[in-house]
């Protein structure tokens, strides 16, 4: 019984996300391979190898794995599946890229593909959130190869170091040659990545305008040393990119500590941050739905009381 995880990575370290999958693997029993794809990814599959509880890395290095497209890394985990006869569980982040790739792994394995799980109760039977979270499922799998999506903030990542996996090279799937990367923008943060923060300051449509947004939040999460969120108001509202979003259709987000000023707390944002360890709402409404939710709330205008927190830090 193997455990295939398709490691989520930038060409030179494995992305966070890909440790929580590890952790979650771990629960299921037997052993853990990591499969890096990607086009110059040496560097990639050594920090996989050095992961706790990680037994082989199995690496692709080919130019049409470089730009991480669907399509041809689904090709690649199904042949690897079918090259391995004890494969009985693939596994992706809930992420962008897992959403991305494991769907159409599902799809070529005729297997039911089980997104968001949050537990494992044992190796054919899990937990995932349903109606944004306000309810669990529990799913029963009787699928030859389970394809599992992991909600990363339901798993403690595991260590980055310490392992002393095998690395093997595996043979490259043919280029299917379906789409092709015309492309890409990517936002530079100068904070830390919302996923992997353990503070974040977000901001909601009570801010107003973009300039209020950035002016308010940003000297507060100087202070903090966090990373900046929104609500899908705001982002739709134009106040902040869409890589700053937070919620059921944003980013799921657990941190240490979660300040959520002028958020109202649609159902959608707090299914994306109500696991956070510590919870802090600023709003001037007091029947705002954070409230419920939050663990210390402050009843102010957003515009005096941010400024003043971040003269008393």
């Amino acid at each position: 019984m193997t455990t295939l995880i398709i490691a989520e990575h930038d060409g030179a370290a494995i992305k966070p996300a890909t440790l929580n999958t590890i952790a979650a693997a771990m629960k299921i029993g037997g052993p853990v391979h990591v499969l890096v794809a990607g086009s110059g990814c040496a560097a990639a599959s050594q920090a996989a190898a050095a992961v706790a509880g990680v037994a082989k890395v199995l690496v692709a290095d080919a130019a049409h794995y470089g730009a991480q497209l669907a399509e041809n890394l689904a090709a690649l985990v199904v042949q690897q599946v079918g090259a391995d006869a004890s494969c009985t569980h693939v596994l992706a982040p809930a992420t962008a890229f897992g959403k991305n790739v494991l769907p159409r792994v599902a799809a070529l394995l005729d297997s039911s593909q089980l997104s968001d799980v949050t537990a494992i109760e044992s190796p054919d039977t899990f937990q995932r959130p349903f109606y944004a979270g306000n309810a669990v499922a529990r799913v029963q799998s009787r699928d030859k190869v389970k394809v599992l999506s992991i909600r990363t903030t339901a798993f403690d990542p595991v260590a980055a170091s310490g392992g002393s996996a095998a690395v093997e090279s595996v043979a490259a799937a043919a280029e299917l040659g379906l789409t092709q990367l015309v492309g890409r923008e990517v936002v530079k943060l100068e904070r830390p990545e919302l996923t992997a923060a353990s503070i974040i300051v977000s901001g909601g449509r009570g801010l107003g305008a973009a300039d209020k947004f950035h002016g308010v939040l940003e000297p507060l999460a100087d202070k903090l040393g966090a990373a900046l969120g929104a609500s899908r108001a705001a982002v739709d509202a134009g106040y902040a990119p869409n890589d700053y979003q937070v919620g059921q259709t944003g980013k799921i987000v657990a941190p240490q500590l979660y300040v959520a000023v002028g958020i109202s707390g649609a159902i959608q944002h707090l299914a994306g941050m109500k696991d956070s360890k510590v919870i802090v709402a600023i709003n001037k409404d007091a029947e705002a739905p954070i409230f419920q939710v939050a663990d210390y709330g402050l009843v102010a205008d957003l515009f005096q009381a941010v400024p003043e927190l971040v003269s008393a830090l």
